[in-house]
């Protein structure tokens, strides 16, 4: 499957929302002096060739998450899949990664507060069949987070 070609006009509707998410057609229209057809069209197309999507993202502060931990997880005696799947059945992780390194399995938690963290690791983590080590660090300041899911 070839990545769908996109033109100045596409990548400038992109930057557009990637500012300001909430921006009509007739706003991107209006400071790209074109139609809000043109901008409906195109939005479509980048939409049907899955070259982008416009989604809602919630700021972990504001809805009191303050604390993110990154775990490495080593499995043994059940496929890393497997147990990925199960992990991320917890609302708490944020993502799933399977690995290659020194860790099978690598996730992001969100928590409230550091008193949570001892309680989600031992009780819920390492609770699920095949999990043999869990490696946590805390996330002291977030220097970048971006919701793009490639650069355009």
């Amino acid at each position: 499957m070839t990545a769908p070609s996109l033109d100045a006009l596409d990548n400038s509707i992109i930057d557009i929302l990637r500012t300001n998410g909430r921006a009509t057609n007739q706003d991107i229209a209006k400071q790209l002096s074109v139609t809000a057809a043109t901008v409906s069209a195109r939005l479509q197309k980048m939409e049907d060739a899955r070259a982008m999507r416009v989604v809602a993202v919630t700021d972990f502060a504001a809805r009191g998450y303050n604390v993110i931990i990154a775990v490495g997880v080593k499995v043994l005696g059940r496929s890393v899949q497997d147990v990925g799947r199960d992990l991320a059945k917890f609302p708490e992780i944020l993502s799933v990664n399977i690995m290659n390194g020194s860790h099978d399995l690598e996730i992001m938690v969100a928590l409230h507060d550091f008193s949570e963290v001892q309680q989600f690791l031992y009780d819920h983590v390492a609770s699920i069949a095949g999990v043999a080590q869990i490696d946590s660090g805390v996330a002291v300041d977030i220097v970048k987070y971006e919701f793009n899911v490639a650069p355009l």
